[in-house]
């Protein structure tokens, strides 16, 4: 006897869809927004973004020099990607990789120990207008 099973995946409840897309990559999600209404409403729910951010990404939002606006999740992690903030009173910066969510950090030279860094024979500290840092 052959058996024949006809399903709707854009039945399955939202909440589904969304853990399974959430065991994706970001990249992933992005593209499974074109499958279907179901699957876009998904793949855009703060459910499915918050599985990419980093589990202590509002620590980092708490540290921010400036206040970080965003409405929804998938928006922030975005933000986070294009636009790295600047922490720890602008002597770090943290930001993800956008195609993994991993966590990125940058260190400005002015956070470092840098041996004569006050001698100006050795050292000279300028200001780069294109840079995320004062110096």
């Amino acid at each position: 006897m052959d058996v024949t099973i006809v399903g709707d995946i854009n039945r399955l409840p939202e909440e589904c869809i969304s853990h399974a897309i959430s065991l994706t990559t970001p990249p992933d999600a992005c593209i499974s927004s074109v499958v279907s209404h179901a699957f876009r409403s998904a793949a855009d729910s703060d459910a499915t973004w918050q599985c990419f951010l980093s589990s202590d990404y509002s620590s980092f939002l708490s540290q921010s020099v400036d206040p970080v606006d965003y409405a929804s999740k998938k928006e922030l992690y975005f933000r986070l990607c294009d636009h790295p903030l600047l922490i720890d009173g602008g002597l770090m910066s943290f930001g993800l990789d956008k195609s993994s969510g991993a966590k990125c950090f940058m260190i400005s030279a002015r956070a470092l120990t840098i041996i004569w860094s006050t001698d100006p024979s050795y050292w000279k500290w300028i200001t780069l207008l294109d840079s995320r840092y004062s110096q």
